[in-house]
């Protein structure tokens, strides 16, 4: 018996394809992109491995595929090593219709790899006609005049009234043998969908929330094995979210937004294998009464009433005839859903009970984080536990609502049938405590018969954004840290990112650009990124203002319109598509938003008197001598213009992109024009400060390019002076920070930023976490006062991935094609441990140093090269473990500089 092997084949085990991406999702299902990015990343055992050529097919069946018949695209072999953002540009892609695609590429060592595994991506509904005539409906609606949808902030409301919180239902039968099965779904705000009594899915607070007058989201799933032969039975319960907030007096409403009382539209597909299909969709054929939840506020809380649960509700069979009709109701224009879901992560049961004076209790679950609760109970029928979430308790050990907003809470009224579980449905907050009342933990003494709670404990919620990244190094404090600013990103990243997951829960906009890289390094964000963008889109004034939040559910009028109209937070319209093209290649999205971006870069030329811009917030949060409020340490129109002047550089980088020159022109004469005012109004050349001198004037004077080149250096050393001078603390704020941090490191100055960041006696990170802060919180000194979980001051984290794992992105490169692997070894630090999975794959950075001698392994995914920056002189000799090939390029700022292609290294320098 002999065995052959053809060369290519042999070879082609060094190189592999995997992870395909479609519109950065693995196989996602409701894909409503005519022409979707699709993505693939490459593994090879062998060093220095380019792409040189792929080719993809797309096929109607699986069974086409796996003939490798592309008959819905095939690109041929396409010589090319782009391997992220491929422009699917086949036959026109049909609603509802599943595709199926695989890939194979050739190196730049002639290998040829095998074709991947299959990946498939399902369209959604392109087109109204595509709900085949599916009806919004409710169980009731809001009068026309009781609709809200932007409350002025502090107005009274029109009227007082409760809404029901209704549930639907729907028999159907399936005679054939079934091959697949789908649900095109949305309930405003949210929704949870059964099938034969079991829940549809595994996400929470369905689908994301938007501008509804502008659009609402649908959300697809495969329901192909909860179908059944025979009787099937369509439940759906209905909760408010933002699109109605209940006006009720002894509960917590940060806004009276009122779009309207909840509704639902449903298409349900069921394709038979004789390749014939039918339809459920919802109309006035469809049931409702009202649910058990009783009531629900994404403010104020949730309450259960278990004694008006109607048993198998959602089971075919059930007699529904005490229910009524359902409503036919507008609704607004669908999209699919393109972010990832909500889902429940993390939980935690206490970690401490202790009785209050009054004869409650409260569980200390140690971790603040959004979250819901999981209640274990047994009582009688009408006991009823209500449950007081807090971040904070009171000397006392009872829990305090004082800064997070309240009365907000949770209750549950027993149906007394041994031990019930319940989880609310429509509600979250932010919290670490919980206090109980009408009901005694287990275990402890309880005379009076109250209900005993078995079992309590918080259920971490959060975007199901895949991590991508790890950071560990030899000082505690920082991993502290980290963590500390990891939480209020989980905390805050839902279908929007929030201030705060409590009293507030707004998208306030400023946060996506300053925290975006932060947020970039952890987790692969960028569907939810985009979705902030068209939130931008929806909330954008006729006039070209982008408010402070998005989307916008209430008008700011307190201090005139600074709540609404602030440079630093509107430029994330701007900024944000470029930092998506920046870190995902992603350009289709300056394209999408180039409308929304000029608007907005219009609207602010004509805010500006002589180009300065001094309206809205400044630098908010920074450390003065009054309690944090609007900037006090820099003068309003620094920040703002500076911005504006940023804004207009980045607009003539993308203009120029995107092939328009005259705009590019356009941008580039004002942004000269910026400058000049900038530097006759701030700048103080006996000096050599702008402004007050404040961290933040300076450093954003610098970061921005709004510096003479000859100035640069003393700016500089007036920025480090002043921190110096403080005994290494920090004083910018929500805005400046960032800035802080990005200027001392790009000048070699992490010593500064180490120093800075690794002392708990001042306001910052280490005061936060020394107080007990588990979360980082709105304020450098974890105020009582304010919100304790809060991600606007999070920008360490951005420093922990590229000063000390030393990962960063080479000039003009994109999606981290060309990596800068330069680790800053500074302070105390003896190791680190960082990683990074960008779009092309696998980036880490592992250093040690003892003694005099230093070890870095260095990971670079095929298709990609880096250089990389060891702290030494180029005359000290540099060798590699493994004996791996590498060129050193030479010395720069006193570090040698090697190049090297993809693989993993591992250099030693004594």
């Amino acid at each position: 018996m002999f065995l052959v092997f053809s060369s290519k084949n042999a070879l082609g085990q060094d190189i592999s394809v995997n992870r395909l991406t479609c519109g950065y999702l693995v196989n996602p299902i409701g894909v409503d992109f005519i022409a979707p990015n699709l993505s693939w990343k490459l593994e090879s055992s062998k060093h220095n491995v380019m792409q040189t050529a792929y080719q993809i097919l797309v096929s109607s069946s699986q069974a086409n595929l796996d003939k490798h018949i592309g008959d819905v695209w095939d690109t041929k072999k396409v010589n090319s090593s782009q391997s992220i953002q491929v422009k699917y540009s086949g036959a026109k892609l049909l609603s509802t219709k599943t595709y199926y695609w695989k890939i194979r590429v050739w190196d730049n060592y002639k290998n040829e790899s095998a074709w991947s595994k299959t990946a498939f991506w399902q369209m959604g509904l392109l087109n109204a006609e595509d709900w085949k005539g599916a009806k919004w409906i409710a169980f009731d609606k809001l009068a026309d005049s009781n609709v809200n949808i932007l409350p002025t902030d502090g107005k009274k409301d029109k009227f007082n009234a409760n809404n029901v919180l209704p549930m639907f239902r729907k028999d159907f039968s399936v005679t054939k043998t079934i091959k697949k099965a789908t649900a095109f779904i949305s309930g405003l705000g949210h929704f949870e969908m059964s099938l034969n009594g079991a829940k549809v899915g595994d996400d929470f607070l369905a689908p994301g929330w938007t501008k509804y007058d502008k659009e609402a989201l649908y959300v697809t799933y495969d329901i192909s094995k909860q179908v059944k032969k025979g009787g099937n039975a369509i439940g759906v319960m209905l909760g408010n979210g933002f699109y109605y907030v209940p006006p009720v007096k002894d509960r917590y409403r940060k806004l009276k937004v009122a779009y309207g009382y909840p509704k639902m539209i449903c298409r349900v597909l069921v394709e038979y294998t004789d390749g014939t299909s039918e339809n459920v969709i919802s109309n006035q054929n469809w049931k409702t009464d009202k649910s058990p939840v009783t009531f629900s506020s994404i403010y104020g809380g949730e309450d259960y009433n278990a004694n008006l649960e109607q048993k198998g509700w959602n089971v075919s069979g059930f007699n529904d005839g005490n229910w009524k009709s359902s409503l036919i109701v507008d609704g607004p224009k669908l999209n699919a859903q393109k972010e990832e879901p909500v889902k429940i992560f993390d939980n935690f049961s206490a970690k401490n009970i202790t009785s209050t004076i009054n004869g409650e209790w409260v569980y200390d679950l140690g971790q603040n984080s959004s979250a819901i609760i999981e209640l274990k109970v047994r009582g009688k029928k009408g006991d009823t536990i209500k449950i007081t979430p807090a971040e904070l308790i009171k000397e006392d050990g009872s829990v305090t609502q004082k800064n997070i907003g309240g009365p907000s809470y949770f209750s549950y009224i027993l149906k007394g049938d041994g031990l019930e579980t319940w989880r609310p449905k429509f509600f979250y907050t932010g919290f670490r405590y919980l206090q109980v009342k009408g009901g005694v933990p287990t275990g402890k003494g309880n005379t009076s018969g109250k209900a005993v709670i078995e079992d309590l404990r918080a259920l971490h919620i959060r975007n199901a954004a895949e991590p991508v990244g790890k950071f560990s190094s030899s000082n505690e404090l920082f991993n502290k840290t980290f963590k500390l600013i990891d939480w209020s990103i989980k905390s805050n990243m839902v279908s929007v990112f929030t201030d705060c997951p409590h009293r507030e829960k707004l998208g306030w906009l400023e946060q996506l650009h300053l925290m975006g890289n932060s947020v970039g390094y952890n987790y692969d964000a960028a569907p939810l990124f985009k979705k902030a963008l068209q939130d931008m889109k929806n909330s954008q004034l006729p006039n070209g203002l982008i408010p402070e939040i998005a989307p916008e559910y209430v008008k700011f009028e307190w201090g005139g319109d600074m709540f609404r109209d602030s440079p630093e937070w509107g430029s994330s319209g701007i900024l944000l598509p470029w930092y998506l093209y920046q870190w995902y290649g992603d350009k289709q999205v300056m394209v999408d938003y180039y409308p929304l971006m000029q608007r907005y870069i219009n609207y602010l030329a004509t805010k500006a008197d002589h180009h300065i811009l001094s309206q809205g917030l400044g630098d908010w949060y920074d450390l003065g001598p009054k309690p944090p409020g609007v900037s006090q340490l820099t003068p309003m129109g620094v920040t703002g213009t500076a911005i504006y002047y940023y804004d207009l550089k980045i607009l003539e980088k993308m203009a120029t992109l995107l092939g328009k020159k005259a705009d590019a022109i356009t941008y580039s004469k004002l942004a000269v024009e910026v400058r000049k005012s900038f530097n006759n109004k701030f700048f103080d050349s006996k000096t050599n400060q702008y402004a007050t001198g404040s961290q933040a004037a300076n450093a954003m004077a610098v970061y921005m390019g709004l510096v003479e080149d000859k100035d640069k250096v003393a700016v500089i050393d007036n920025l480090v002076r002043d921190i110096r001078d403080r005994k290494n603390s920090l004083t910018a704020g929500d805005i400046g920070y960032r800035y802080v941090l990005r200027v001392l490191e790009d000048a070699g100055k992490s010593d500064v930023i180490f120093d800075m960041n690794s002392r708990s006696d001042v306001p910052g990170y280490g005061m936060q976490i020394a107080k007990g802060a588990t979360a980082l919180t709105e304020s450098w000194a974890a105020l009582p006062t304010v919100s304790n979980n809060h991600f606007m001051l999070g920008h360490l984290m951005e420093w922990l991935y590229s000063g000390i794992g030393g990962i960063r992105q080479a000039e003009n490169s994109t999606a981290f094609k060309n990596i800068k692997i330069e680790p800053e070894i500074v302070g105390d630090l003896t190791s680190a441990d960082v990683s990074y999975n960008s779009p092309y794959g696998e980036i880490s950075s592992s250093w040690k140093k003892t003694g005099k001698e230093f070890t870095l392994e260095v990971n670079i995914p095929a298709n990609t090269t880096a250089d990389v920056y060891l702290p030494v002189s180029v005359n000290q000799k540099v060798s590699e473990i493994n004996n791996v090939a590498f060129q050193t390029i030479g010395s720069e700022q006193g570090k040698t500089k090697i190049s090297i292609g993809s693989g993993t290294y591992k250099f030693n320098v004594k």
